[in-house]
């Protein structure tokens, strides 16, 4: 039987032509032998590969151009697992990094420790709302989703988690506007890419479509600035993650729809524009 260290330096040799990662062979190997890490892989890399078959299985999936979370059905954000597949998108560190920029910023407008509303606009994995209550532990959380199949996999993770938190399906701002819902806080990772041509084949070819990219004629950012009103409380924050060729048309957009508001833009870890804070009073 061959070692863990064997199988990883066999898979990296054949995986570097498909572009496979040593991290994703790593993840990979750490999930069949139920390590908490993928660097034990490393500390146990002369240990005997007793779950080799199924490995060879799964890491045939990765030389099809399969992502590594859903080969495994796990994605770890900000430190939280959770269950993932086809029917929602991969958790990125880009929006890690608006709920870092989210907590940073919500002491200019409230107390955080006080019982806020907050939606997670297009909720998909519930990633959103996981972190969330870990960093607020305080506020009701509400999260919607177009999509019903994304709202089975949110509920699992929700669950899995301890996240107390109201799923409802229907798109945009429609399902707090029914149920008169009223709002402190609005996060949201809508779909936003308008270029396809910048999308990774693995991307284009397993996540689901309709996460992924902008249709203005259908615009959640349109949306959310039209009925804003409609669900506000008091004052409002809103918090999105956005296409980093975007600030024009959301600019537009908010001086359309939105009144007596303030708002930043700002830069994710790469330079480029992520991020869009608005604060309506």
């Amino acid at each position: 039987m061959a070692s863990i260290y064997d199988a990883y330096l066999k898979a990296m040799n054949v995986g570097k032509e498909h572009g496979i990662t040593s991290q994703d062979i790593r993840v990979l190997i750490a999930h069949e032998m139920g390590f908490a890490a993928p660097i034990d892989t490393l500390y146990h890399k002369d240990d005997e590969f007793t779950k080799i078959d199924q490995f060879e299985s799964d890491f045939a999936k990765l030389l099809q151009g399969m992502p590594v979370e859903y080969v495994i059905n796990e994605a770890t954000f900000l430190h939280t697992k959770l269950y993932v597949d086809q029917r929602v998108l991969i958790p990125r560190m880009e929006t890690e990094e608006l709920i870092a920029n989210l907590s940073e910023r919500i002491m200019d407008y409230y107390d955080p420790r006080n019982y806020l509303v907050c939606a997670d606009v297009g909720t998909g994995s519930g990633a959103i709302l996981c972190a969330i209550h870990s960093l607020f532990p305080n506020w009701l959380l509400v999260g919607n989703d177009i999509s019903e199949q994304a709202i089975e996999v949110a509920k699992k993770n929700l669950k899995d988690n301890n996240v107390h938190a109201t799923l409802i399906h229907g798109p945009s701002l429609e399902p707090y506007i029914k149920s008169n819902t009223k709002l402190d806080v609005i996060i949201s990772n809508p779909p936003y890419i308008l270029n396809r041509d910048e999308v990774q084949d693995s991307v284009k070819n397993y996540e689901p479509e309709e996460a992924l990219y902008l249709d203005k004629e259908h615009s959640v950012y349109e949306e959310i600035f039209r009925d804003y009103k409609k669900v506000k409380k008091g004052t409002l924050l809103m918090a999105f993650e956005i296409g980093y060729d975007l600030e024009e048309y959301l600019t537009e957009l908010m001086g359309k729809y939105l009144v007596d508001y303030d708002y930043e833009f700002v830069k994710d870890l790469n330079g480029l524009t992520r991020f869009l804070f608005v604060f309506c009073r």
